[in-house]
Protein backbone atom coordinates (compact mmCIF):
# COMPACT_ATOMS: atom_id res chain seq x y z
CA UNK A 1 0.00 0.00 0.00
CA UNK A 2 1.24 3.20 -0.52
CA UNK A 3 2.12 5.96 1.38
CA UNK A 4 -0.12 8.43 0.43
CA UNK A 5 -2.87 5.52 0.75
CA UNK A 6 -1.95 4.62 3.76
CA UNK A 7 -1.97 8.57 5.29
CA UNK A 8 -5.34 8.95 3.75
CA UNK A 9 -7.10 5.52 5.03
CA UNK A 10 -5.28 6.77 8.60
CA UNK A 11 -7.16 10.12 8.33
CA UNK A 12 -10.32 8.73 7.16
CA UNK A 13 -10.54 6.59 10.37
CA UNK A 14 -9.86 9.68 12.33
CA UNK A 15 -12.47 11.65 11.39
CA UNK A 16 -14.77 8.61 11.43
CA UNK A 17 -13.57 7.86 15.22
CA UNK A 18 -14.22 11.79 16.21
CA UNK A 19 -17.87 12.15 14.74
CA UNK A 20 -18.79 8.91 15.92
CA UNK A 21 -17.14 9.49 19.62
CA UNK A 22 -18.53 13.12 19.95
CA UNK A 23 -22.31 11.95 18.50
CA UNK A 24 -22.63 9.89 21.05
CA UNK A 25 -20.48 12.03 24.08
CA UNK A 26 -23.17 15.10 23.42
CA UNK A 27 -26.31 12.69 23.19
CA UNK A 28 -25.12 11.44 26.60
CA UNK A 29 -24.71 14.82 27.40
CA UNK A 30 -27.75 16.37 26.56
CA UNK A 31 -29.37 13.81 28.57
CA UNK A 32 -27.49 13.93 31.64
CA UNK A 33 -26.14 17.19 31.62
CA UNK A 34 -28.56 19.76 29.96
CA UNK A 35 -31.20 17.87 31.90
CA UNK A 36 -33.32 17.33 28.51
CA UNK A 37 -34.51 13.86 29.03
CA UNK A 38 -36.52 13.63 25.80
CA UNK A 39 -35.01 11.02 23.42
CA UNK A 40 -37.54 10.97 20.99
CA UNK A 41 -37.42 14.64 20.45
CA UNK A 42 -33.45 13.95 20.39
CA UNK A 43 -34.23 11.74 17.77
CA UNK A 44 -36.75 13.74 15.29
CA UNK A 45 -34.08 16.77 15.53
CA UNK A 46 -31.46 13.95 13.95
CA UNK A 47 -33.85 13.21 11.44
CA UNK A 48 -34.32 16.37 10.24
CA UNK A 49 -30.71 17.67 10.67
CA UNK A 50 -29.95 14.74 8.60
CA UNK A 51 -32.83 14.90 5.84
CA UNK A 52 -31.67 18.68 5.03
CA UNK A 53 -27.71 17.39 5.37
CA UNK A 54 -28.93 14.70 2.47
CA UNK A 55 -31.09 16.78 0.03
CA UNK A 56 -27.89 19.82 0.28
CA UNK A 57 -25.34 17.23 -0.57
CA UNK A 58 -27.33 15.51 -3.45
CA UNK A 59 -29.40 18.35 -4.46
CA UNK A 60 -27.37 21.60 -4.25
CA UNK A 61 -24.08 20.30 -3.66
CA UNK A 62 -24.25 17.64 -6.02
CA UNK A 63 -21.53 16.44 -4.38
CA UNK A 64 -22.91 12.68 -4.29
CA UNK A 65 -25.27 11.60 -7.41
CA UNK A 66 -29.03 10.50 -6.42
CA UNK A 67 -29.99 6.58 -6.61
CA UNK A 68 -33.01 6.86 -8.31
CA UNK A 69 -36.00 4.76 -6.61
CA UNK A 70 -39.38 4.25 -7.86
CA UNK A 71 -41.93 6.02 -6.17
CA UNK A 72 -43.95 2.62 -5.60
CA UNK A 73 -40.52 1.62 -3.98
CA UNK A 74 -40.64 4.35 -1.84
CA UNK A 75 -43.22 2.96 -0.04
CA UNK A 76 -43.13 -0.58 -0.61
CA UNK A 77 -39.51 -0.79 0.15
CA UNK A 78 -38.06 2.10 1.80
CA UNK A 79 -40.56 2.87 4.04
CA UNK A 80 -40.48 -0.60 6.20
CA UNK A 81 -36.75 -0.09 6.07
CA UNK A 82 -37.60 3.62 7.60
CA UNK A 83 -39.70 2.20 10.53
CA UNK A 84 -36.77 -0.02 11.24
CA UNK A 85 -34.35 2.76 10.61
CA UNK A 86 -36.32 4.26 13.28
CA UNK A 87 -36.96 2.15 16.15
CA UNK A 88 -33.15 1.36 15.94
CA UNK A 89 -32.08 5.55 16.53
CA UNK A 90 -34.61 6.21 19.22
CA UNK A 91 -34.04 2.68 21.52
CA UNK A 92 -30.49 3.67 21.15
CA UNK A 93 -30.99 7.06 22.45
CA UNK A 94 -33.43 5.79 24.94
CA UNK A 95 -30.55 3.29 26.25
CA UNK A 96 -27.75 6.30 26.54
CA UNK A 97 -30.52 8.34 28.65
CA UNK A 98 -30.32 5.41 31.59
CA UNK A 99 -27.55 3.39 31.32
CA UNK A 100 -23.46 4.88 30.87
CA UNK A 101 -21.90 5.27 27.76
CA UNK A 102 -19.62 2.16 28.32
CA UNK A 103 -22.03 0.05 29.26
CA UNK A 104 -24.38 0.59 25.87
CA UNK A 105 -21.41 0.55 23.49
CA UNK A 106 -20.84 -2.85 24.65
CA UNK A 107 -24.17 -4.06 24.60
CA UNK A 108 -24.14 -2.82 20.60
CA UNK A 109 -21.13 -4.81 20.22
CA UNK A 110 -23.70 -7.69 20.37
CA UNK A 111 -25.06 -7.17 17.04
CA UNK A 112 -23.13 -9.75 15.13
CA UNK A 113 -24.70 -12.37 17.58
CA UNK A 114 -28.75 -10.72 17.04
CA UNK A 115 -27.98 -11.09 13.48
CA UNK A 116 -26.77 -14.62 12.86
CA UNK A 117 -29.39 -15.97 15.23
CA UNK A 118 -32.03 -14.29 13.67
CA UNK A 119 -30.80 -15.68 10.09
CA UNK A 120 -31.00 -19.23 11.61
CA UNK A 121 -34.53 -18.85 13.50
CA UNK A 122 -36.28 -17.03 10.79
CA UNK A 123 -34.23 -17.65 7.22
CA UNK A 124 -33.52 -20.79 7.91
CA UNK A 125 -29.43 -19.65 7.12
CA UNK A 126 -26.45 -21.89 7.22
CA UNK A 127 -23.36 -21.19 9.48
CA UNK A 128 -20.67 -22.67 9.27
CA UNK A 129 -19.05 -24.11 12.74
CA UNK A 130 -16.29 -21.47 13.05
CA UNK A 131 -18.86 -18.41 12.88
CA UNK A 132 -20.80 -19.75 15.85
CA UNK A 133 -18.10 -20.45 17.86
CA UNK A 134 -16.18 -16.68 17.25
CA UNK A 135 -19.52 -15.65 19.24
CA UNK A 136 -18.56 -17.28 22.05
CA UNK A 137 -16.74 -14.68 23.56
CA UNK A 138 -18.87 -12.13 22.34
CA UNK A 139 -22.19 -13.42 24.65
CA UNK A 140 -19.49 -14.22 26.87
CA UNK A 141 -18.53 -10.68 27.07
CA UNK A 142 -21.57 -9.39 26.92
CA UNK A 143 -22.89 -11.74 30.15
CA UNK A 144 -19.86 -10.52 32.37
CA UNK A 145 -20.43 -6.99 31.78
CA UNK A 146 -23.94 -6.98 32.43
CA UNK A 147 -23.36 -8.94 35.37
CA UNK A 148 -20.75 -6.36 36.49
CA UNK A 149 -22.44 -3.49 35.78
CA UNK A 150 -22.34 -0.73 38.54
CA UNK A 151 -24.75 1.70 37.04
CA UNK A 152 -26.83 -1.26 35.80
CA UNK A 153 -30.60 0.19 34.43
CA UNK A 154 -33.11 -2.49 33.47
CA UNK A 155 -35.20 -0.33 31.21
CA UNK A 156 -31.64 0.73 29.34
CA UNK A 157 -30.52 -2.29 29.06
CA UNK A 158 -33.70 -3.58 27.50
CA UNK A 159 -33.57 -0.75 25.27
CA UNK A 160 -29.82 -1.33 24.25
CA UNK A 161 -30.65 -4.78 23.62
CA UNK A 162 -33.62 -4.61 21.40
CA UNK A 163 -31.64 -2.16 19.75
CA UNK A 164 -29.44 -4.35 18.81
CA UNK A 165 -32.27 -6.60 17.65
CA UNK A 166 -33.67 -3.69 15.37
CA UNK A 167 -30.02 -3.23 14.23
CA UNK A 168 -29.85 -7.05 13.07
CA UNK A 169 -33.40 -6.78 11.53
CA UNK A 170 -32.83 -3.70 9.71
CA UNK A 171 -29.95 -5.37 7.89
CA UNK A 172 -31.64 -8.97 7.29
CA UNK A 173 -34.23 -6.66 5.67
CA UNK A 174 -32.37 -4.81 3.77
CA UNK A 175 -30.86 -8.14 1.70
CA UNK A 176 -34.41 -8.62 0.30
CA UNK A 177 -36.34 -4.92 0.28
CA UNK A 178 -33.41 -3.17 -1.36
CA UNK A 179 -32.40 -5.70 -3.40
CA UNK A 180 -31.34 -4.31 -6.79
CA UNK A 181 -30.56 -0.58 -5.05
CA UNK A 182 -26.76 -0.09 -3.59
CA UNK A 183 -27.12 2.40 -1.60
CA UNK A 184 -24.36 4.45 -0.02
CA UNK A 185 -24.63 6.31 3.46
CA UNK A 186 -25.98 9.60 1.56
CA UNK A 187 -28.69 8.44 -0.44
CA UNK A 188 -29.77 6.42 2.99
CA UNK A 189 -30.21 9.32 4.66
CA UNK A 190 -31.50 10.96 1.87
CA UNK A 191 -34.34 8.33 1.51
CA UNK A 192 -35.26 7.36 4.91
CA UNK A 193 -34.53 10.36 7.10
CA UNK A 194 -38.04 11.99 5.70
CA UNK A 195 -40.12 9.21 6.65
CA UNK A 196 -38.36 8.62 10.02
CA UNK A 197 -39.35 12.59 10.88
CA UNK A 198 -42.55 11.75 9.66
CA UNK A 199 -43.14 8.18 11.65
CA UNK A 200 -41.59 9.94 14.67
CA UNK A 201 -43.00 13.32 14.61
CA UNK A 202 -46.46 13.04 16.50
CA UNK A 203 -45.05 10.57 18.70
CA UNK A 204 -42.82 12.62 20.09
CA UNK A 205 -45.16 15.93 20.34
CA UNK A 206 -47.72 13.64 22.11
CA UNK A 207 -45.27 12.06 24.44
CA UNK A 208 -42.42 15.09 24.94
CA UNK A 209 -44.13 18.10 23.97
CA UNK A 210 -45.62 19.24 27.13
CA UNK A 211 -42.05 18.21 28.99
CA UNK A 212 -40.58 20.01 26.77
CA UNK A 213 -42.25 23.14 27.04
CA UNK A 214 -41.66 22.67 31.25
CA UNK A 215 -37.76 22.32 30.62
CA UNK A 216 -37.53 25.37 28.31
CA UNK A 217 -39.46 27.43 31.43
CA UNK A 218 -36.88 25.90 33.84
CA UNK A 219 -33.64 25.24 32.38
CA UNK A 220 -31.39 28.60 32.78
CA UNK A 221 -30.26 28.71 29.53
CA UNK A 222 -32.46 27.08 26.89
CA UNK A 223 -31.31 28.70 23.47
CA UNK A 224 -27.55 27.99 24.30
CA UNK A 225 -29.02 24.24 25.57
CA UNK A 226 -30.85 23.93 21.58
CA UNK A 227 -27.46 25.39 19.76
CA UNK A 228 -26.32 21.88 21.77
CA UNK A 229 -29.03 19.77 20.57
CA UNK A 230 -29.24 20.92 17.06
CA UNK A 231 -25.18 20.83 16.95
CA UNK A 232 -25.90 17.39 17.47
CA UNK A 233 -28.05 16.77 15.09
CA UNK A 234 -25.63 18.56 12.31
CA UNK A 235 -22.87 16.33 13.26
CA UNK A 236 -24.66 13.15 13.52
CA UNK A 237 -25.22 13.84 9.85
CA UNK A 238 -21.61 14.36 9.16
CA UNK A 239 -21.17 11.28 10.97
CA UNK A 240 -22.59 9.59 7.50
CA UNK A 241 -20.66 11.07 5.28
CA UNK A 242 -17.58 10.36 7.34
CA UNK A 243 -18.71 6.55 7.02
CA UNK A 244 -19.09 6.81 3.27
CA UNK A 245 -15.28 8.16 3.27
CA UNK A 246 -13.87 5.98 5.28
CA UNK A 247 -15.33 2.48 3.67
CA UNK A 248 -14.24 4.16 0.32
CA UNK A 249 -10.48 4.28 1.58
CA UNK A 250 -10.50 1.15 3.71
CA UNK A 251 -10.50 -2.34 3.38
CA UNK A 252 -12.95 -4.59 4.89
CA UNK A 253 -11.00 -5.98 7.37
CA UNK A 254 -9.60 -2.60 8.90
CA UNK A 255 -13.06 -1.35 8.47
CA UNK A 256 -13.89 -4.57 10.37
CA UNK A 257 -10.79 -3.80 13.37
CA UNK A 258 -10.99 -0.06 13.20
CA UNK A 259 -14.91 -0.17 14.36
CA UNK A 260 -14.33 -2.21 17.29
CA UNK A 261 -11.49 0.05 18.39
CA UNK A 262 -13.99 2.68 18.03
CA UNK A 263 -16.13 1.52 20.70
CA UNK A 264 -12.62 1.52 22.80
CA UNK A 265 -12.31 5.02 21.87
CA UNK A 266 -15.60 6.00 23.11
CA UNK A 267 -16.04 3.73 26.36
CA UNK A 268 -12.45 5.77 27.01
CA UNK A 269 -13.49 9.43 25.84
CA UNK A 270 -16.75 8.71 27.79
CA UNK A 271 -15.39 7.14 31.20
CA UNK A 272 -12.84 10.47 31.17
CA UNK A 273 -15.64 13.01 31.08
CA UNK A 274 -18.74 11.40 32.55
CA UNK A 275 -16.50 9.36 35.20
CA UNK A 276 -19.00 6.48 35.82
CA UNK A 277 -17.89 3.69 37.95
CA UNK A 278 -16.22 0.53 35.78
CA UNK A 279 -14.66 -2.59 37.67
CA UNK A 280 -12.39 -4.12 37.40
CA UNK A 281 -14.08 -7.30 35.79
CA UNK A 282 -16.52 -4.88 33.67
CA UNK A 283 -13.55 -3.90 32.13
CA UNK A 284 -12.45 -7.02 31.16
CA UNK A 285 -16.01 -7.90 29.92
CA UNK A 286 -15.74 -5.33 27.89
CA UNK A 287 -12.77 -6.00 26.37
CA UNK A 288 -13.16 -9.85 25.63
CA UNK A 289 -16.39 -8.78 23.96
CA UNK A 290 -14.50 -6.49 21.53
CA UNK A 291 -11.97 -9.31 20.82
CA UNK A 292 -14.73 -11.23 19.84
CA UNK A 293 -16.34 -9.04 17.82
CA UNK A 294 -12.94 -8.82 15.62
CA UNK A 295 -11.89 -12.38 15.90
CA UNK A 296 -16.01 -13.07 14.73
CA UNK A 297 -15.31 -10.19 11.30
CA UNK A 298 -11.79 -12.34 10.96
CA UNK A 299 -13.60 -15.61 10.56
CA UNK A 300 -16.35 -14.20 8.44
CA UNK A 301 -13.53 -12.71 6.12
CA UNK A 302 -11.41 -16.06 5.84
CA UNK A 303 -14.60 -17.74 5.34
CA UNK A 304 -15.99 -15.38 2.22
CA UNK A 305 -12.47 -15.99 0.60
CA UNK A 306 -12.62 -20.25 1.18
CA UNK A 307 -15.95 -20.32 -0.17
CA UNK A 308 -16.07 -22.65 -2.71
CA UNK A 309 -18.35 -22.55 -5.93
CA UNK A 310 -21.38 -25.75 -5.46
CA UNK A 311 -20.85 -25.26 -1.40
CA UNK A 312 -23.71 -23.96 0.71
CA UNK A 313 -22.96 -20.48 1.20
CA UNK A 314 -22.34 -18.86 4.74
CA UNK A 315 -23.40 -15.12 4.63
CA UNK A 316 -19.70 -13.74 4.24
CA UNK A 317 -17.99 -10.45 4.23
CA UNK A 318 -19.04 -8.04 1.50
CA UNK A 319 -16.38 -8.55 -1.71
CA UNK A 320 -16.82 -4.89 -2.44
CA UNK A 321 -16.75 -1.76 -0.07
CA UNK A 322 -19.90 -0.36 -1.84
CA UNK A 323 -21.64 -3.57 -0.18
CA UNK A 324 -20.48 -2.47 3.33
CA UNK A 325 -22.25 0.92 3.58
CA UNK A 326 -24.28 0.93 6.03
CA UNK A 327 -28.40 1.86 6.13
CA UNK A 328 -27.25 4.26 9.17
CA UNK A 329 -27.16 7.33 9.95
CA UNK A 330 -25.29 6.39 13.68
CA UNK A 331 -25.51 4.74 16.40
CA UNK A 332 -23.11 3.72 13.29
CA UNK A 333 -25.14 4.59 13.16
CA UNK A 334 -27.25 7.93 12.19
CA UNK A 335 -25.65 4.28 13.79
CA UNK A 336 -24.76 4.89 15.88
CA UNK A 337 -25.18 6.04 17.37
CA UNK A 338 -27.50 9.08 16.82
Amino acid sequence: MEEGSVFRSLLAILQWWGFNVTVIIMNKWIFQKLDFKFPLSVSCVHFICSSIGAYIVIKILKLKPLIVVEPEDRWRRIFPMSFVFCINIVLGNVSLRYIPVSFMQTIKSFTPATTVVLQWLVWRKYFDWRIWASLVPIVGGILLTSVTELSFNMFGFCAALFGCLATSTKTILAESLLHGYKFDSINTVYYMAPFATMILGIPALLLEGNGILSWFDAHPSPWSALIIIFSSGVLAFCLNFSIFYVIHSTTAVTFNVAGNLKVAVAVLVSWLIFRNPISYMNAVGCGITLLGCTFYGYVRHKLSQQQQPGTPRTPRTPRNKMELLPLVNNNDKLEGKV
